[in-house]
C-alpha cells in the first residue's frame, strides 16, 4: 500500500493552529476555515495506491476504482504529480501516492507486472563494462602509438640536422 506519508498530518496540525487564531478573532464570521484542515486531514487519511494480486486499487478523497493487471499497458513518470498509469485502451490514469520517488515501491509491490524504470538490466551491465575497458585499452595503445611516433620524429630530426 502507497498512501500520502503520515507525516503530513503535522502539516495539518499546523494549518490548524493557524486557522485557528483566524477563528479565535472572529468566531462568528470564520468559523467555516476550520473545515480547510479537515478537508486536508481527510485527503491526507484516504489517497492511497494499493497494490494486489488482482491489480491496482486506487482511492482518492470522493472515490475509488480497481484497474487488472491486463488492463494495464505501462506507466509514465511526469516531471510534476503523480505517477500515471496507461491503460491498453490508450487512456491514462493517475495513480495516487504513487510520485516518482515511490516507484521502486510501486515495481517491487507489483512482483514483476510494473517494471523497475531505474534498474539495469544485468545483462547490459558487463556488456557495458567489457566495452569500457576495451574503449579504454584502445585509447591508451593509441596513446602509446602517438608517443613512439613523436619520440621517432624528434629522433630522425636530430640526427638529420647533425649530419
Amino acid at each position: 500500500m502507497i498512501r500520502i506519508p503520515r507525516l503530513a498530518f503535522l502539516g495539518v496540525f499546523v494549518l490548524l493552529m493557524c486557522v485557528f487564531f483566524a477563528f479565535v478573532g472572529w468566531p462568528a464570521g470564520l468559523w467555516w476555515l476550520l473545515l480547510i484542515p479537515v478537508l486536508v486531514g481527510v485527503w491526507v487519511w484516504r489517497t492511497q495506491t494499493t497494490v494486489s494480486e488482482s491489480g491496482l486499487d486506487l482511492r482518492t478523497m470522493f472515490g475509488s476504482r480497481h484497474l487488472d493487471w491486463s488492463q494495464l499497458k505501462g506507466v509514465r513518470i511526469p516531471k510534476r504529480g503523480y505517477v500515471r498509469a496507461d491503460l491498453i485502451d490508450g487512456t491514462e490514469v493517475k495513480l495516487p501516492a504513487v510520485s516518482y520517488d515511490r516507484v521502486r515501491d510501486l515495481a517491487a509491490a507489483s512482483h514483476g507486472r510494473i517494471p523497475d524504470p531505474y534498474a539495469v538490466p544485468a545483462q547490459d551491465k558487463p556488456a557495458s563494462a567489457k566495452k569500457d575497458e576495451t574503449a579504454a585499452q584502445d585509447t591508451a595503445q593509441q596513446r602509446e602509438a602517438t608517443d613512439d611516433g613523436a619520440t621517432d620524429t624528434a629522433d630522425n630530426g636530430e640526427k638529420g640536422s647533425a649530419e
